[in-house]
């Protein structure tokens, strides 16, 4: 992986997160390049100080590129203002990414992120709707913010396959989008990025913690897709990244309605990743990686949290599988070993047509997800989902 920050994991992967999804270098050089001499210090790993600095080099890139679409859209230039919006967007949410849940310019930069990232979609009139999904839990009824790309074939009158996709630990719906919602698109198949409990919108906006049971807001998808005319209810698949190689499987093995699934890297125990993460072993994707563990899961300390996680496992869940599954997993993944992907795999024995594929350094996609190099392992995954749905791998 290009390591921009190379005593700096945490750095590297949100500059990779970046790279992946449409930043431009010299805008990611810019931001960066006055945090070199701190990104190594030791003693600063997940310290305010660091984040901080951080956080307001990220918002300097972003309030100018803000500044620049704005100019465009005022000279009537919708497009080109909508791509800086969109990078603008993107570049505010990983400002956002660093300082604590706790500090109130992390929400603000969040909601600059969205909007702004929003108003690029619109600007560039990408094949969006910006919708809410119905949702209920014991806390009571909640709609999830959720952005539904449509394919091409939907939009003429016909009936596409979809995609419920949700997020993992520490990304958001449109970090997502930037990532695969193209590349769906061109295959002929509907997405629908959800930000479930946990995660964006649902965690930052309106207060839902995560939890095991994931077939609750996955099946709240499914319900909300059969109501549209457009999308065929016999063709939704679910798909999901990081921690997502949990919530996918886990979704698919208890909602029978969905007719594929991917694991965009896998999580089959994830007791055991946390456990490693908080006592110094593997690499954590954010700073405090412990108070963000108890932001998404509701819980005032690490050990209610562990409490909730201890019940994150795929043991007994696995072969419950029914449907086509793909797990991808990297070589070199050094937040979630490979034995994740492997047992995943091989606990799934009712999955038809289950698949392991692993990326491998000679190849590239090898890191966490494929952040070495994200677009390989997006082909790799929409050719897949496009072929067990029905879409079309030869493009729309």
């Amino acid at each position: 992986m290009f390591e921009y920050f190379p005593n700096n994991y945490t750095w590297s992967l949100a500059v990779m997160s970046a790279l992946n999804r449409g930043g431009q270098m010299s805008e990611i050089d810019e931001a960066c390049r006055p945090l070199k001499d701190i990104s190594g210090i030791k003693a600063l790993a997940g310290d305010p100080t660091q984040q901080r600095a951080w956080f307001e080099s990220w918002m300097k890139v972003a309030e100018r590129l803000q500044r620049l679409g704005e100019a465009d859209e005022a000279a009537g230039h919708p497009l080109s203002a909508g791509r800086k919006y969109q990078r603008a967007g993107l570049y505010y949410l990983l400002a956002e990414r660093m300082p604590s849940h706790k500090d109130p310019r992390r929400l603000d930069a969040y909601k600059r992120g969205i909007d702004l990232y929003k108003r690029g979609l619109i600007c560039r009139k990408e094949p969006v709707e910006f919708v809410d999904v119905p949702y209920q839990d014991h806390r009571g009824t909640h709609k999830l913010p959720a952005i539904f790309m449509k394919a091409p074939g939907s939009a003429s009158g016909g009936k596409s396959p979809c995609v419920v996709h949700f997020d993992g630990l520490d990304v958001t719906k449109e970090i997502i989008y930037a990532a695969v919602g193209d590349e769906f698109r061109r295959r002929g198949v509907s997405l629908l990025i959800v930000d479930h409990p946990g995660v964006g919108e649902a965690l930052r906006l309106l207060n839902l913690p995560s939890g095991p049971d994931t077939e609750k807001p996955a099946g709240a998808a499914v319900d909300y897709l059969e109501t549209c005319s457009d999308i065929d209810p016999k063709r939704i698949g679910i798909m999901a990244l990081s921690l997502g190689g949990y919530y996918a499987p886990r979704a698919a093995a208890f909602e029978k309605r969905f007719a594929c699934a991917v694991a965009w890297g896998a999580i089959y125990d994830y007791h055991a990743c946390v456990s490693d993460r908080i006592g110094g072993r593997g690499e954590p994707s954010v700073p405090g990686y412990a108070e963000h563990v108890n932001w998404v899961f509701g819980c005032d300390n690490i050990e209610d949290t562990l409490k909730i996680i201890k019940q994150m496992t795929l043991e007994g869940v696995a072969d419950k599988i029914t449907c086509p599954l793909l797990v991808i997993h990297g070589e070199n993944d050094r937040q979630v070993p490979l034995w994740h992907a492997q047992k995943t795999f091989d606990a799934a024995v009712n999955s038809p047509g289950r698949e392991l594929k692993i990326c491998y350094r000679a190849d590239g996609g090898a890191e966490h997800c494929g952040a070495d190099n994200g677009p390989l392992v997006v082909d790799y995954m929409t050719d897949w989902v496009a072929e067990k749905l029905g879409g079309n791998v030869k493009g729309v």
